[in-house]
């Protein structure tokens, strides 16, 4: 069909084009003749078609056929004959269309011979000659991944592409009228890849510095400069801050500088106010709870016998009532505390100490402007309002109310000295926690009273040695960390003070009805010094049981019988602490696991040295951060807001706080604010295990099916391909986890400036 000189433009064939060849006994069946079965003719062979076109549709169901015809008995089948296609229009490169569109079959089989007979041989179907990049009778494009670059029909002059050409995450691509010479063409397989090595954003970044290890060392190299450069701008800044901190001060509330000649005057009337004070004072109060919205302070409704004479009982009453009315929290503070601590814990600590201090001041307004005073027995405190003080701890856990006498009140036995004070409770602040450890707070008036027995120097220093001890408590581990407290007491504290004719306990005070429990001092007489007037203790606070373990000096029974005849005024509602009543204590164990990461330890010295490796950890955190961050979106942006938002902005705050911890001006604000850091580093290591996660699955979506070789092996390999995908991670992880572990010391280096608080030698201890 067809010729050289005028091809057919096309040929829709939708039915059969044949040139079988004949069937034995199709003419016999005609002609009605009966064939000898021993001698039978065989099949006719098939013909030939020529085709000469342009373009050719063979529809489905359709055919070409030049099949052999069957032989008869004994006789072999006709052999197949032959077709040819002859294209006279093969379009090349951008233009290329195909030639043929086959969807039916082109059969050039033999016949079938029967008996002893033989098949013919099948015929042939064959083209012209393929021009580059296509093959085949239809000369189709060669197959993907696969190149031809000289003239032929054959699939073996397909050639497959070098794979060492085809970057990691690319594939070939189909090129329009085939791939006719190298490089094959490919694309990257994602659109966050990008050409010509399908990198992401930061692998481009990596590379372009000379790949992971030029990179690293590079960074590294800036970490330390910038960290170098802010330890120096830091050591400018606060230097002489710090230095002023490390002189020796004045221990208690109030620091007198009498190094300033023209301050003289003023030093003097501020000694004056506060010895007035102390000479007032008759009762501490303490609140009882932990000032949380669970946990509101709130004060006994009856007065205790220590200001039972100089208070109107009922007026009390109301006092007290109006007092717990303004302690209270709203119901909608708690519900907002309670959302912050799902969402992020450091900001539900930062809203629990905001209305801690409004409260705390709300409280302080009260009883100095708005209360009338009306519950003092003292005309001249009501009138002037005065008798009354609300004071707390610097941790906002502890609060106290100081009565003191108004002046007209005429008697001899007040205010009570100290002696006819005993068994003194001192209550401890904080709870225990990281945030918040346990301390002894020594106000000027707790000061002045103690000096009547202890000068203020032994008073100073042990106090300064028992908080030195209370900071390294743990509330999930009480009864193993309260144990080295109480040895210290036993081999510090009560050998120097028997000289004074005092002795103090280690007490747990009865809880209250939620279960929370206040630990202190218990302060009681010696010898032929102790005196049996009322004893003091905060009312509705641990009075304390009367049994008493303590184990210096020999006087273990001595100490115990006095103690017991003391109690004995009060009902018992707490008990002192030793040895073995330490294992009757509960102890917190929700965040049990972060303690070995996240507490409260001795200081090291060296302070320099820890804030220049927390400044090299700090800016490696920051930077680290970012890579993941654009690792994440190169991966997927959904990874990219899981991160950031599970919890929300955990992963980004931790470095302003450790900047604003770093560069704060006071012992004090530093060690709070670096608190506050380390809080947040520990809440960010949930957002670098939301990291992990989205990183792993991101890998193995990644991985074609059925390659769990590569799943076991790649996975973790330290290519900055995928199977590096967790490093950044698991490095950020150890980061925090180091960070953690130094902020531990800085703290404690801001908060013991004398490190022979912790001697081994209480000689040395009180000599220092």
């Amino acid at each position: 069909m067809g010729s050289l000189e005028h091809a057919l433009s096309s040929l829709y064939i939708y039915g059969s084009l044949t040139a079988d060849g004949e069937s034995f006994g199709e003419n016999i069946r005609k002609q009605k003749v009966n064939p000898n079965p021993e001698i039978s003719p065989g099949g006719g062979s098939g013909g030939t078609i020529l085709l000469f076109v342009d373009r050719l549709a063979l529809g489905s169901s359709s055919s070409i056929s030049t099949a052999g015809g069957y032989g008869g008995p004994n006789a072999g089948g006709g052999g197949g004959g032959r077709v040819h296609f002859h294209w006279s229009d093969i379009t090349v490169g951008d233009e290329y269309q195909p030639v043929a569109s086959v969807n039916g079959s082109i059969n050039t089989g033999g016949g079938v011979g029967k008996g002893l007979g033989q098949p013919g041989d099948n015929g042939s179907i064959t083209g012209i000659i393929c021009p580059k990049g296509l093959y085949g009778i239809f000369c189709e494009e060669c197959p993907l991944g696969t190149y031809k670059n000289v003239s032929g029909s054959e699939r073996s002059l397909c050639y497959d592409c070098p794979s060492l050409d085809l970057p990691h995450r690319a594939i070939f691509t189909p090129v329009r009228g085939g791939v006719t010479d190298i490089p094959c063409p490919y694309k990257c397989v994602s659109e966050r890849h990008h050409m010509p090595h399908c990198y992401t954003t930061f692998e481009e970044l990596v590379y372009t510095f000379g790949g992971p290890w030029l990179f690293g060392f590079m960074l590294l190299s800036l970490l330390v400069l910038f960290a170098l450069v802010l330890s120096v701008a830091r050591v400018k800044l606060i230097g002489g801050d710090e230095i002023s901190s490390l002189m020796p001060a004045r221990h208690g509330g109030l620091q007198l500088d009498r190094s300033v000649p023209f301050l003289e005057s003023l030093n003097e009337v501020l000694e004056t106010n506060r010895n007035e004070e102390s000479r007032n004072h008759v009762h501490r109060m303490y609140f009882l709870g932990s000032n949380t919205f669970s946990e509101p302070w709130h004060l006994p409704h009856s007065p205790s016998e220590q200001v039972a004479e100089i208070v109107y009982e009922d007026a009390f009453n109301r006092f007290a009532e109006e007092i717990n009315t303004l302690a209270a929290y709203q119901w909608w503070e708690g519900s907002f505390y309670n959302i912050l601590s799902i969402i992020s814990y450091p900001f539900s600590w930062a809203w629990l100490q905001w209305r801690r201090k409004k409260k705390i001041q709300r409280l302080r307004e009260f009883v100095r402007s708005e209360y009338d005073h009306a519950c003092l027995r003292s005309c001249r405190s009501r009138a002037l309002y005065e008798g009354l003080k609300v004071s707390a701890t610097s941790d906002m856990m502890l609060a106290y109310v100081d009565f003191f006498l108004g002046g007209d009140e005429k008697r001899d036995d007040l205010p009570p000295t100290l002696h006819q004070r005993f068994p003194l409770s001192l209550v401890f602040g904080g709870d225990g926690s990281y945030m918040a450890p346990f301390v002894l707070h020594s106000d000027n008036i707790l000061t002045s009273l103690m000096s009547q027995s202890v000068p203020s120097t032994i008073w100073y220093r042990l106090v300064a040695g028992l908080n030195a001890q209370l900071r390294i408590v743990r509330c999930d581990q009480l009864k193993s960390t309260f144990r080295p407290v109480i040895s210290w007491i036993d081999t510090y504290a009560n050998p120097t003070l028997t000289t004074h004719h005092i002795h103090v306990d280690l007490a747990q005070f009865q809880p209250t009805s939620s279960g929370y429990y206040q630990f202190g001092l218990v302060v009681y007489a010696t010898e032929d010094e102790r005196s049996t007037p009322s004893v003091d203790q905060p009312h509705g606070l641990p009075d304390v049981q009367s049994s008493y373990v303590n184990n210096y000096y020999g006087k273990v029974e001595e100490h115990r019988r006095e103690s017991e005849s003391l109690m004995s005024h009060r009902r018992a509602s707490g008990w002192i602490l030793n040895n073995n009543s330490l294992q009757t204590l509960k102890e917190n164990m929700l965040w049990y696991p972060l303690s070995f990461i996240i507490c409260n330890v001795k200081p090291i010295g060296h302070q320099d040295l820890v804030g220049l490796v927390i400044s090299i950890l700090l800016l490696g955190d920051f930077i680290i951060v970012l890579l993941l961050l654009l690792q994440l979106y190169s991966n997927s942006v959904l990874d990219l807001y899981l991160v950031l938002f599970i919890l929300p902005l955990g992963i980004l705050l931790p470095f302003p706080a450790g900047i604003s911890a770093l560069f704060s001006h006071t012992p004090k604000r530093s060690s709070g604010l670096a608190r506050f850091y380390a809080l947040w580093n520990i809440t960010s290591l949930m957002n670098v295990l939301v990291a992990f996660i989205c990183g792993y699955f991101h890998y193995i979506n990644q991985l074609p099916p059925g390659d769990d070789d590569d799943l076991n092996v790649l996975s973790w390999s330290l290519s900055m391909d995928d199977g590096g995908w967790w490093m950044l991670p698991s490095g950020l992880m150890l980061c925090k986890i180091a960070q953690t572990q130094l902020i531990d010391y800085h703290v404690a280096n801001q908060e013991i400036q004398d490190r022979t608080l912790y001697c081994n030698d209480p000689s040395l201890f009180w000599q220092s």
